[in-house]
């Protein structure tokens, strides 16, 4: 059965709404001055190429000043200048923001322009991996004025900023552009390899520039989501989202039992005490051993059909990986209707605990059993967690999960329990702690 809702698509370009261009906009072949091959040829942009560390060669990222601030003036610098050229939809920073009472710290904002003037559309939800549709909106169809910048591995292992470079083509470079229905202060997407015109799916090489990204930010507000499509992404093209919001994430805060050790450093947990079940994956000798591991468990759940979202934490040191299924109970009607009315589509920033909230009774009635209950709809259950755990530890390689390690991360008091584990078959990779 093919399983389909109506959804309201948020729109991220202006160039999504297939609207004739805009006089006002600077021109090019096409007359919408897109980042196609009709308006590209004499195309400059911005370009940071960072520094590719490796290794133990990681430490040596904080030697030497860049030539560029890369939170504070590219992305932020450059959003706002967007901001002032008029190039959002609404003003975010205008919207309502609070913190809910309660142990978890749930923030709540109240963002009622960012479902206006939308079109409905079929959205198809029961898969994960979908072919490239060049007819509908993708993200070539953007303006140049959109984009903030190219992000590309430096050649010769230095930080280095060119304020008007080429755009080359044939390398397909990453974007990062503004989202013009932003969420949050600084609210962008991260665009891989743009021309080759991925899908929405997670690659290794995709994952370890989400992850650079993170370590130029340099900051822990500033994070980097995805969603998968059955998982709320509105877009088939490939892209991670980032903003910056100087609160924790209640996520963030949550405690954790650790399960796994890696070959390569990196520990694995599993979230406690949180209303979506998921698993926390930190440290690595090297930024890539972490990529790696992440993004073959995102494969993993690609490869068997199971919608996800990714919360990249803490400069790029810790990654949060969430299967959820809220979007499949909602076609087949499993999601109470007082739920379905407040139109809050449960993806990466509201897993979480950034709910954005469309309507103002929903913002005013804001409490931490209603945020709760929302996102206990999101989790899968503990038998179908399980389940998936065994489908990521044998992709990944890792012979048993932790079941006799003690170590569980207390944070703001909110107490934690036992939690089952299980032992799943794989090679010897995965170191297990006595």
């Amino acid at each position: 059965m093919m399983l389909r809702i109506k959804r309201v698509p948020t729109v991220l370009s202006n160039y999504q709404k297939d609207e004739p261009g805009d006089p006002s906009r600077p021109v090019g072949a096409c007359g919408r001055n897109c980042l196609k091959t009709c308006c590209l040829p004499d195309a400059k942009l911005p370009l940071y190429a960072f520094n590719k560390v490796n290794g133990k060669d990681l430490a040596l990222h904080e030697c030497g000043e860049p030539p560029v601030a890369f939170l504070d003036s590219l992305v932020l610098g450059e959003w706002e200048d967007r901001m002032q050229r008029g190039l959002f939809r609404y003003d975010v920073t205008a919207c309502e923001t609070k913190v809910i009472p309660g142990e978890c710290g749930f923030v709540a904002q109240l963002n009622e322009g960012r479902h206006l003037k939308k079109r409905p559309t079929e959205f198809r939800v029961d898969k994960v991996l979908q072919p490239f549709d060049e007819n509908k909106f993708n993200f070539t169809k953007v303006g140049q004025e959109e984009v903030l910048f190219q992000f590309e591995a430096s050649e010769d292992g230095q930080v280095q900023f060119f304020p008007n470079a080429p755009v080359d083509v044939d390398n397909s470079p990453s974007f990062v552009a503004i989202n013009v229905s932003p969420i949050e202060y600084g609210h962008v997407l991260l665009i891989p390899r743009i021309f080759e015109r991925l899908p929405q799916r997670i690659d290794r090489e995709s994952f370890l520039l989400a992850l650079h990204m993170a370590v130029e930010a340099d900051n822990p507000y500033f994070r980097l989501g995805y969603n998968s499509l059955g998982a709320f992404a509105t877009i088939n093209h490939l892209h991670f989202q980032a903003y910056y919001l100087a609160l924790p994430f209640p996520i963030e805060k949550a405690p954790t039992k650790k399960i796994a050790n890696l070959n390569g450093g990196v520990k694995i947990s599993e979230l406690l005490k949180y209303p979506v079940r998921g698993l926390v994956f930190e440290g690595g000798d090297a930024l890539e051993d972490l990529s790696n591991v992440v993004s073959d468990a995102c494969i993993c759940l690609q490869n068997n059909n199971i919608p996800f979202n990714v919360l990249i934490s803490d400069c790029g040191k810790q990654v949060f990986l969430l299967p959820q299924c809220y979007a499949e109970k909602q076609a087949l009607g499993e999601v109470d209707a007082e739920l379905l009315d407040t139109q809050v589509n449960p993806a990466v920033w509201e897993i979480s605990g950034h709910m954005v909230l469309k309507r103002k009774k929903d913002f005013d009635e804001a409490s931490e059993g209603n945020a709760w209950r929302l996102l206990a709809e999101v989790s899968l259950s503990e038998e179908r967690f399980q389940e998936v755990n065994d489908l990521i530890f044998e992709a990944i390689g890792c012979a048993e999960l932790d079941v006799n390690v003690d170590s569980v991360k207390e944070v703001d008091a909110v107490s934690s329990s036992a939690h089952p584990t299980v032992v799943v078959a794989g090679s010897q990779e995965c170191v297990v702690q006595q």
